[in-house]
């Protein structure tokens, strides 16, 4: 072989060693280019991963409660039960209510738990109105097992992709099921008394009585 021909293979296998070089760096276990991260808070404690966690206000210029929302895997081989969620720091409490007739929040062996969203479990925190958008806050979630999992949940407003997971409040001045509205009353009630006293047998209706069931108003 020439010395040019030397040369030319020299660099070359300098050049295939500077690439494999670099892939080894970026290959490895924890290599940042295999990352793959949320944009949501997320955190793993022994068999327990928390994962998009966040707090969830009410829309924009509303008042009410607001909630955690978050999916919780658990990895191990026995169940866990979500126990509470405290939100340290504030007056704030959480209340946990399981999906369905489920007595308590289950974290299934191998499986996953979502809170917040339609036919899921759900927890709400009264005094939310002490939490602020744009802000960091602190969330614990107490595992049966695992105890304390802690992180650091972004506060958002229940707004676009976050609507369908947040706080939901009954309205204003909302009467309790069941008690009649101002409009519920029949728009045909009796009126006091006939206007004339029979001379004999009655025949049909005193004048003003209801000739009916009430009108399609109602009740409503």
């Amino acid at each position: 072989m020439s010395r040019s021909l030397r040369r030319g293979a020299l660099a070359a296998t300098a050049v295939v060693f500077s690439i494999v070089s670099l892939a080894a760096c970026g290959a490895g276990h924890d290599a940042q280019t295999l990352q793959v991260k949320p944009d949501n808070a997320a955190v793993t404690k022994g068999d327990i991963k928390v994962q998009n966690a966040l707090v969830i206000t009410q829309e924009k210029d509303k008042k009410g409660p607001a909630a955690v929302s978050a999916t919780l895997f658990n990895a191990g081989t026995e169940d866990q039960t979500l126990d509470a969620i405290t939100l340290p720091g504030g007056k704030a409490t959480v209340a946990l209510k399981p999906a369905g007739s489920a007595a308590k929040v289950i974290v299934p062996a191998g499986g996953s738990v979502v809170l917040g969203g339609k036919g899921n479990a759900s927890a709400v925190v009264a005094g939310g109105e002490a939490v602020v958008d744009g802000n960091a806050q602190k969330v614990v979630f107490q595992l049966s097992t695992t105890g304390d999992v802690e992180l650091e949940a972004f506060v958002v407003p229940a707004n676009e992709m976050y609507a369908a997971f947040g706080p939901t409040a009954a309205p204003a001045g909302a009467a309790p099921s069941g008690s009649p509205s101002g409009s519920a009353s029949p728009s045909a009630g009796v009126s006091g008394s006939p206007s004339a006293t029979p001379s004999g047998s009655t025949t049909g209706s005193p004048a003003g009585a209801p000739s009916g069931s009430p009108s399609a108003s109602a009740g409503h």
